[in-house]
């Protein structure tokens, strides 16, 4: 989990590719419900409508037993129950990331509600501050993402589930290339 932009999909995509797991993007599963786009859902219903189909969305795939690597959307730490079936379901690593490395990566992306308006660095540092004590208290490890690239972030993630005892331990993380 992290701020939108952090890289949560990408490096996700990654892990699971690299652990032989399932990759779910709670976003594009939402998306699949609705029948619409995020941006258009939100545009049409409003925030707390999403924020409901988050919710359950999450607290279903937290439900099954199958071992996943699951990506969140950025404001799934909003709600006191997603942090609380996060933290008791599942193993939580918050990419933290500098708002001004999001905002250059995200500098042409349209389909994020959020990000949207005249000054998305602004916006990046407000929701930085609102979400960033709702991230760590929900994380059990918080990642240091910044100026580094999917590989390297993934391979501190690797490295941090080995120590943890959450991989077998094989040198599953050599394999991550730069």
């Amino acid at each position: 989990m992290g701020l939108p932009g952090s890289g949560k999909s990408t490096i996700g995509r990654h892990l699971a590719r690299l652990w032989k797991l399932r990759f779910v993007d709670t976003d594009h599963v939402i998306e699949q419900r609705l029948g619409c786009s995020i941006k258009a859902f939100f545009a049409a219903q409003g925030e707390v409508a999403f924020r409901d189909i988050e919710s359950q969305v999450l607290a279903e795939l937290l439900q099954q037993d199958q071992v996943c690597v699951l990506s969140t959307g950025g404001g799934a730490i909003l709600r006191a129950q997603n942090r609380e079936v996060l933290k008791a379901r599942s193993t939580v690593f918050y990419l933290q990331s500098l708002p001004e490395d999001i905002a250059r990566r995200l500098r042409n992306d349209t389909t994020r509600p959020l990000m949207q308006g005249d000054d998305p660095l602004k916006r990046l540092h407000t929701l930085l501050q609102e979400r960033g004590p709702l991230y760590l208290e929900t994380a059990h490890y918080a990642i240091d993402a910044a100026r580094q690239n999917a590989s390297q972030v993934s391979r501190k993630i690797c490295m941090q589930a080995e120590l943890a005892g959450l991989l077998p331990g094989h040198g599953i993380c050599n394999a991550i290339e730069d």
